[in-house]
């Protein structure tokens, strides 16, 4: 389903510059210490961003184009994008993958449309969330979706999956002393087709939270970090947001010192004369 048989399985660990469980490399198994020595290289190492959105291109979903971009090109990429190949990488170790469809839950009480791609990996039995793509406040690790209410730790942060009347579960995030919800999804499953429909809103219309605005963000395992526009905001898990204003002049610094992107030359130049537009 995902084409995990087309993926460059080597490039790809190489990429995520993958370990294994505890720092030994060791076999790849479909099994849970595989899976979260996977999960969490991948967020280690591919930043997220929807820079090709700004720059006025299309996002393509086919496996060829995302380990063009996110693996030999040492990109990042958004939601459909990161989860599509860390599906792909887990399909052809030998786990079962399912999508899901998300409603963004972080802007209040509004209802949004179901816009973001989530994993549910099956393991012996037990159902996990896999989310690569969720930006400076997703999971680094797998979050167990069959023990609602109970505190998942991850490093510093702290995540909890409560689950609703009506079969949504919710994640959610502990900043400082209170809850807040991430984002909520049924049980409905989703195919990569969908996404390749999520996506096309996603990248092209108007009211897209992507469109016209640079975003890159990174969930450290500390401080985490999200430039969007002309703000850099350094999140701390006991709450403290810091926030610094970037300009054109210290931009590409800023992508290269505090997310690992280095962009050609072309688009780079580009991204600095949109960034200095909104002036």
């Amino acid at each position: 389903m995902w084409s995990g048989d087309e993926l460059d399985l080597d490039a790809y660990l190489d990429r995520i510059e993958y370990q294994g469980d505890r720092g030994a490399p060791g076999e790849l198994r479909p099994d849970l210490r595989t899976l979260y020595a996977v999960h969490r290289a991948h967020t280690a190492a591919i930043t997220f961003e929807s820079l090709d959105v700004l720059l006025g291109r299309p996002v393509a979903l086919d496996l060829k184009s995302i380990e063009d971009k996110l693996v030999h090109g040492r990109r990042g990429g958004y939601c459909y994008e990161q989860n599509s190949l860390l599906a792909a990488a887990l399909e052809r170790i030998g786990f079962e993958v399912s999508g899901r469809g998300a409603r963004n839950r972080t802007r209040g009480d509004s209802v949004l449309a179901v816009t973001h791609a989530v994993l549910v990996v099956t393991v012996e039995g037990e159902r996990w969330l896999c989310d690569a793509g969720f930006g400076f406040q997703g999971p680094r690790e797998p979050v167990p979706l069959g023990r609602p209410g109970t505190d998942v730790q991850q490093g510093e942060w702290t995540y909890r999956v409560r689950e609703e009347e009506d079969g949504v579960l919710v994640l959610c995030l502990l900043r400082g002393d209170t809850w807040r919800d991430l984002y909520g999804f049924s049980p409905q499953q989703y195919y990569p087709v969908d996404y390749v429909v999520l996506n096309h809103y996603s990248s092209s219309h108007p009211s897209s939270s992507f469109a016209g605005r640079l975003i890159v963000q990174h969930p450290g395992d500390g401080v985490r970090q999200a430039l969007v526009g002309r703000e850099l905001t350094r999140l701390h898990p006991d709450g403290r947001a810091e926030q610094e204003i970037v300009g054109p002049d210290g931009l590409l610094a800023v992508l290269d010192r505090e997310f690992g992107l280095r962009l050609p030359e072309r688009d780079a130049a580009e991204l600095v004369r949109i960034h200095r537009a909104e002036d």
